[in-house]
């Protein structure tokens, strides 16, 4: 016989709903900061911009599928980026979902004249917050809260899962 207490079937719902919340929320961000122009697309685009400007980045987004887990060069990329977001109080997410991604921001592989044109690299994605007019919402509010009770769980780079629509 299975008994789960209260704590456990409260829990696990409220586990549930978070995620979706959050998943939400970070869906919310991505767009509005693509629309305002704070949205840094790339491991080596972002890389630079942490290199050069490290206070202006609020959240770091590092994605990755199944597929992408025996690609070394990008691991070793994501290791760095990670301590590198951990040395600058930088929230840090881990997210499933690249075609999710792509859907959210847009990214068509074939112009109107049926020309391919190379997708950017979604692995990493850098939000920004302008000093002048910053991003004031309520998306990066909840992401901001759930990335710092992670911390207090000692699980320093939560990780969400994007669900293709």
């Amino acid at each position: 016989v299975f008994i789960m207490t209260l704590e456990e079937l409260v829990g696990a719902s409220t586990t549930g709903k978070k995620m979706e919340t959050v998943s939400s929320a970070l869906e919310s961000l991505l767009v509005a900061a693509q629309r305002r122009d704070c949205l840094t697309v790339g491991v080596y685009e972002s890389a630079k911009l942490m290199n050069v400007d490290p206070d202006s980045v609020v959240l770091c987004v590092l994605a990755t599928d199944a597929e992408d887990s025996d690609d070394i060069a990008l691991q070793i990329h994501f290791t760095l980026l990670q301590a590198f977001c951990c040395d600058n109080d930088i929230n840090i997410l881990r997210v499933s979902g690249l075609r999710r991604l792509a859907q959210l921001l847009d990214e068509e592989t074939a112009d109107e004249n049926g020309n391919g044109k190379e997708p950017r690299d979604l692995h990493c994605l850098l939000v920004t917050n302008p000093p002048v007019e910053p991003l004031q919402c309520q998306a990066l509010s909840d992401i901001s809260s759930f990335c710092s009770e992670s911390r207090c769980r000692n699980q320093w780079v939560p990780a969400l899962e994007l669900q293709a629509r």
